[in-house]
């Protein structure tokens, strides 16, 4: 039997040409869409003769409707760590498996995190344009080392960062959903309380994953507790910040300064309230498209399919929801 593959959303082109589509192949009957479904009906007319959809891009929302409509899907396999953009309790009732990469771009979104976060606290793009425009600027910046990185949440990215800004000098303390000793010892990072990490940190940095759980995590009422000189940096998810929460911050200057990756819209649109802000850093949701990170994740997430079709054992990090279809 002939195992139907289909890839519904590889726009902008990631997998298309790459050693991983080669591997797909070998796997099934494989099938790829190089443009964005625009409606919810168009990505239901692309999947719901697949048996295994592997999901590429996070604005391919996979609901209630979309499974129900897809009577043979057994595997959705996503690459990346983020599941938000499928269903899980409507697969799990529907007997679908679901599968992540978690870790597959964690050092590349690290590095963004501290990229930014020193193009921040340097003003690197304000100088940048100044310079070009021919003037010769004198502002003083922020040095980081000596100041304290909240991280909100530790896994593999936070664990990445927490390493590479104590190289750097700075004290990391962490607040995060499973605190113990042994993660404490483990990543060297003290575990704090929320409302202690917000009145401390000279940095806050989101680093969890989006769902019911930590929807609106992060308030108005949160903000209103880090401190006036504090900088704000999210290449987690939007969804994780109670919407014009963050703006209404930067705008009255009860925080210094915002880098972020992440959008309530993406791609961000031309004149967003948050573009005209002279205090926030913006990239398109970019921090783990490297070389590197990119084919390593990818060729995690074809591994998750030839281990589902085989029969093989998925690796337990990489099981979101147990199927029986």
């Amino acid at each position: 039997m002939t195992h139907r593959i289909i890839i519904p959303d590889d726009f902008p082109v990631a997998i298309s040409g790459t050693i991983a589509e080669e591997k797909a192949k070998t796997l099934g009957d494989l099938r790829i869409y190089c443009s964005k479904a625009e409606t919810q009906q168009d990505l239901i007319a692309r999947i719901k003769e697949a048996e295994v959809v592997i999901n590429i891009r996070a604005f391919t929302y996979m609901n209630k409707e979309v499974l129900a409509a897809c009577p043979n899907l057994r595997l959705i396999s996503i690459w990346g760590s983020g599941t938000d953009n499928v269903d899980l309790q409507s697969a799990k009732d529907f007997g679908i498996t679901v599968t992540n990469t978690p870790g597959a771009n964690a050092l590349s979104v690290a590095e963004h995190t501290i990229t930014i976060l020193f193009s921040l606290a340097r003003q690197i793009p304000f100088l940048d344009r100044e310079v070009r425009s021919g003037n010769w600027p004198r502002v003083e910046m922020v040095q980081l080392s000596g100041k304290v990185l909240g991280l909100m949440g530790i896994g593999a990215i936070g664990t990445h960062v927490a390493k590479m800004a104590k190289g750097l000098g700075m004290e990391v303390i962490s607040w995060t959903l499973h605190p113990s000793e042994e993660r404490a010892k483990a990543t060297g990072v003290h575990f704090v309380t929320k409302e202690e990490l917000l009145s401390k940190a000279d940095v806050v940095s989101l680093h969890l994953r989006l769902n019911d759980q930590t929807k609106d995590f992060f308030t108005k009422k949160d903000f209103a507790l880090m401190k006036s000189s504090a900088f704000f940096v999210n290449t987690a998810r939007a969804g994780l910040v109670e919407k014009g929460a963050l703006y209404k911050a930067l705008k009255e200057k009860k925080i210094a300064g915002a880098a972020l990756d992440v959008f309530d819209q993406e791609p961000l649109t031309a004149g967003d309230p948050l573009t005209k802000l002279p205090n926030v850093l913006l990239t398109p949701h970019n921090a783990g498209m490297t070389p590197e990170s990119t084919i390593n994740g990818l060729i995690m997430t074809v591994e998750n399919v030839e281990a589902f079709l085989t029969g093989q054992e998925i690796k337990p990090k990489h099981l979101v929801v147990q199927g029986n279809r």
